[in-house]
């Protein structure tokens, strides 16, 4: 009756009253003091004003049910699919879709409806996750941009493999304190690929030279971020600069004479296949002709592995002095016993890497005297 009642008089109502009539009709119910056959009633003429040709009509729903805990579902997701300024504010407000309805919506809307989804207070992990899975770089923006949003770790990695390549993507990934060190590793690889494509430094420093630069500004930043990684992300990171090509020889050796131990260790264990346990031991406290044979056992040539071998022996050396002192003296050990172990082009190249480093040691304690004397004299 009441359905009949509301038809009848819809027919020659103003928009504007028919809009007053949604909004009572839409407040007594989330109100709850109606009895269960009233709220069905006043459920099917709601469910028949979101039919109606004026928008009005619809808007005047979405303002009440927006902040209602009690809003029906039905009704939500009918107004989250309306024009977009009735969707936004069910889709950015309302309390009574679950994680489960914003991540069905996020999955069959449009670009402008998921990006309200991402802005909406207190967004949870699955949903981000949703979100961060599907999103396209506007959505994925709003979602970074968002303060209040739970966004977890493999989100924000699987953020950076989808969207690294665009430069507001990474700027606002980069900028994040809870980044995981697997994310920074990709977006960094997405910086040398776009520097690399920079056409400016091509005819600068020609192809050859400026592919140099770029890989070596690669290397340089994974280990930077190797060297700061905690332990619980390395395994991750590790992986992704296997799958990469990273774990290079250089890199391995780079890693070693920094004294970044650890994540070396978790790249012997990936590379070897060994267990965790018996990779640890044989560097701690192996023998030379076992930490050889782990070298080998990672996929170093055997001309190679006695070069990592005697290095491992001067990081045990290391690790027993002052560290920020006696990581430079790897550098120097290997360099002093130059000639033994320079025995194929392979071992003279990693050596001529060590002597780059110990440069660069160099000029860094050079640098850092430098500083000192002019703030003395500044004093």
């Amino acid at each position: 009756m009441l359905i009949s009642a509301y038809v009848s008089w819809a027919g020659t109502a103003k928009a504007c009253e028919r809009a007053d009539a949604a909004r009572a009709f839409a407040q007594a119910y989330v109100d709850c003091q109606l009895s269960p056959d009233e709220r069905q009633a006043v459920l099917a003429v709601m469910v028949c004003q979101l039919d109606d040709p004026s928008p009005k009509v619809r808007q005047a729903l979405a303002d009440v049910m927006a902040s209602a805990r009690q809003a029906p579902r039905s009704i939500l997701f009918a107004l989250a699919e309306d024009q977009p300024d009735i969707a936004a504010r069910i889709l950015l407000l309302s309390p009574a879709l679950t994680d489960d309805d914003l991540v069905e919506l996020a999955g069959c809307c449009d670009s402008y409806r998921r990006a309200l989804i991402a802005a909406r207070p207190g967004l949870t992990v699955p949903v981000s996750a949703a979100l961060g899975e599907i999103g396209d770089m506007t959505e994925i923006l709003v979602l970074l941009e968002n303060q209040h949003a739970q966004i977890a770790p493999f989100s924000l990695t699987r953020m950076a493999e989808r969207l690294g390549e665009e430069q507001s993507v990474r700027g606002a990934l980069l900028a994040r304190q809870d980044l995981p060190a697997q994310a920074r590793h990709l977006l960094v690889r997405h910086v040398a690929e776009a520097f690399s494509a920079s056409s400016l430094l091509r005819l600068s420093l020609g192809e050859a030279k400026s592919r140099k630069v770029c890989e070596e500004l690669g290397w340089q930043a994974a280990a930077v971020i190797a060297g700061q990684v905690d332990y619980s992300e390395m395994p991750a990171l590790v992986d992704d600069m296997r799958r990469a090509g990273q774990l290079t020889p250089a890199f391995l050796m780079r890693l070693l004479c920094r004294g970044q131990a650890d994540i070396f260790a978790v790249a012997l264990e990936m590379l070897s296949g060994l267990e965790e346990r018996r990779v640890r031991s044989i560097l701690a406290s192996g023998r030379h002709h076992a930490v050889k044979a782990l070298m080998q056992a990672a996929g170093l040539e055997h001309g190679i592995a006695p070069l990592f071998a005697e290095a491992v022996m001067l990081w045990r050396d290391a690790v027993r002095a002052v560290p920020e002192v006696a990581f430079g003296e790897i550098c120097e050990g290997l360099l002093a016993r130059g000639e033994r172990l320079a025995s194929t082009p392979d071992a003279l190249a990693l050596l001529t890497l060590v002597e780059t480093m110990r440069r660069e040691d160099e000029r860094r304690g050079l640098r850092l005297r430098a500083h000192d004397f002019l703030l003395e004299t500044a004093a």
